[in-house]
């Protein structure tokens, strides 16, 4: 199903036809997909769950702008969308990407949150370095040396033109400085926050989020264990839930190695909505 919010067409799936309402969403730039067996999986236990393409995701419009930073961005996009379904309030979760998405959207929406659910979140130096070069600072450079074109011929955005034929057009069309100013604010915002508790809010403002939340720490330099940790002490109604107790030395483990903890993820989850759901 396509809608569009914000003046930027988005692809969703609904999984469950009802039940308490969950979104998630996954990790990095990926597609809906990527969390697709996890919602089933939730809503096969009693739940509606909304996935999506975020913008500049997957099969979503690709609109690279705006002033607030993209996971507020995204934020916003996502509560517009849950609006349409009637569905706030929510429970919002997500995967690093979609973690800082989901707390940014507890921090602008509190009174359409019942709860979150948080893994894989990321902080620290390493992080913000490693994001801002990965999600802006390789395509900032192309675009300064080959214009738009060579943003389009670059993986994720051929990616994102295969699956949705008009982001070619639209990338073609956009201004390559423009689109550098907005990738460079975006990429200095990471690189500002760096040693913030988590990428994406302060230690005030993670206090203030009175929602319950499962709170999942990851396990490798991107997403260090101890970054989650500090979540949760932060969260004034967390649950910690170690699903790896060990970290890895490793800039980012691949998703096999979470996708093979699913079942135990989902375990953990399902048992924080159903203490919440009532």
């Amino acid at each position: 199903m396509r809608t569009t919010v914000n003046g930027a067409s988005l692809n969703y799936e609904i999984s469950g036809s009802s039940g308490p309402w969950v979104s998630l969403s996954p990790g990095g730039r990926r597609a809906l997909a990527a969390v697709k067996p996890l919602a089933q999986r939730i809503a096969a236990a009693g739940y509606r769950v909304l996935i999506h393409d975020r913008r500049n995701c997957g099969a979503a419009d690709v609109l690279l702008a705006g002033e607030a930073a993209e996971h507020e961005v995204w934020a916003d996009d996502l509560h517009a969308l849950l609006k349409q379904l009637d569905a706030p309030p929510a429970f919002i979760g997500g995967s690093s990407s979609g973690c800082r998405m989901s707390l940014a959207y507890a921090l602008r929406y509190p009174q359409a949150v019942r709860g979150l659910l948080l893994w894989r979140i990321t902080g620290g130096p390493f992080a913000a370095q490693r994001l801002a070069r990965e999600y802006y600072g390789q395509y900032i450079a192309a675009a300064r040396s080959g214009g738009m074109a060579a943003v389009c011929a670059m993986p994720h955005f051929r990616d994102l033109i295969a699956a949705h034929a008009q982001n070619g057009e639209r990338l073609l069309a956009a201004d390559p400085q423009a689109v550098i100013a907005t990738m460079t604010r975006w990429s200095e915002g990471f690189l500002q926050e760096a040693e913030l508790p988590v990428i994406g809010a302060t230690a005030a403002q993670l206090r203030s989020i009175k929602a319950p939340a499962c709170v999942i720490p990851g396990n490798d330099n991107t997403h260090p264990k101890a970054v989650g940790e500090t979540l949760a002490r932060l969260l004034p109604a967390a649950e910690l839930n170690i699903l790896f107790p060990n970290q890895l030395d490793a800039d980012v483990v691949p998703p096999e190695d979470w996708e093979h903890k699913e079942t135990e993820m989902a375990g953990m989850l399902l048992a924080f909505l159903q203490r919440h759901s009532g």
